[in-house]
């Protein structure tokens, strides 16, 4: 496969919300390039209803039936859909053995935090009590806990980790794993991007993240723990389900990651953090010039199916 690193750049900037992005340009350009008629691998797309909230049901030819995945999809929080993530999360379920569901959650500037994670919220529960009822339903005891896995990417990945975050304690025991994409995990007033600071690697810039957080929520709110993960409390984190995180070194945003690892091992909570040599922020959705995506996304499917 031939590698073209500049064209990977451009397609993946089109995922950055800037001060001088329309919102609707902005939607339509993430449309207009990620989304796809065809599905990857033979993989099925139904469209389910969870808890209000309409959703894919992504289901490959081959799958556990006891795995399932929620995956909430990134675009700055402003954009996004399951239709242009419907391509990306194919792969995943193909690769993963597992069926994949995508919800169209409603979006700021129109829907404002914490309506994105509420809708999550809503799926996530009647998701989860479905699965359970289905399993519990099985000769096998053994076979009877389905294994749940919230993952997300970006701004997404905030939503998904404030999720869990929000979760009772026995709740959190239905999740098998957090599976993380480039996460964004401090929005907070005390991180170098929102301090006015120009940081920023090929993708996402210091601009990006202040523009986007600004469209999400109130001020007030951005040094809440539900959207900036890495604010939360020892006692809020103690009790998190396994994490997954994959990224590039070359992201701006790998420290915070590197500091939520750390943070979350110190508390007993087993953290992966996956980091692939001279990769840019969500170089997995460029799949058409850069091999090493393929390859990620594979490494992942052997992370979940090697635990059956």
């Amino acid at each position: 496969m031939f590698k073209d690193f500049r064209a990977a750049i451009k397609k993946l900037r089109l995922m950055s919300y800037t001060t001088w992005t329309d919102v609707d340009a902005f939607r339509e350009k993430i449309e207009k390039t990620y989304k796809t008629v065809f599905l990857p691998n033979h993989v099925e797309c139904n469209e389910r209803e969870f808890g209000g909230v309409m959703c894919d049901m992504l289901i490959p030819e081959v799958y556990s039936s006891k795995r399932i995945m929620l995956y909430v999809h990134g675009g700055s929080f402003v954009g996004g859909s399951r239709d242009s993530w419907r391509n990306f999360c194919a792969s995943l379920a193909n690769v993963a053995s597992c069926r994949v569901v995508v919800p169209e959650f409603r979006l700021p500037p129109t829907h404002l935090f914490p309506s994105s994670l509420e809708d999550i919220k809503s799926v996530a529960e009647h998701l989860i009590a479905e699965e359970k009822t289905a399993l519990s339903l099985e000769d096998d005891e053994n076979n009877r806990k389905p294994e749940i896995i919230i993952a997300g990417d970006g701004s997404g990945a905030s939503i998904a980790c404030a999720y869990v975050l929000g979760m009772g304690e026995a709740a959190k025991s239905d999740i098998k794993e957090l599976l993380l994409f480039s996460p964004w995990l401090d929005l907070s007033s005390e991180s170098p991007f929102m301090s006015g600071r120009k940081i920023s690697d090929e993708v996402i810039s210091s601009d990006c993240l202040r523009r986007s957080a600004d469209v999400y929520a109130a001020k007030e709110d951005l040094d809440k723990a539900e959207i900036s993960i890495l604010r939360a409390d020892d006692e809020q984190l103690a009790n998190f389900p396994s994490v997954f995180i994959q990224m590039g070194s070359r992201e701006a945003l790998l420290k915070q990651a590197q500091a939520f690892s750390a943070r979350l091992s110190s508390l007993g909570v087993n953290c992966t953090l996956d980091v692939w040599k001279d990769m840019p922020f969500m170089f997995q959705m460029a799949d058409e010039y850069l091999p090493e995506s393929h390859l990620a996304i594979e490494k992942i499917g052997s992370h979940y199916t090697a635990r059956q």
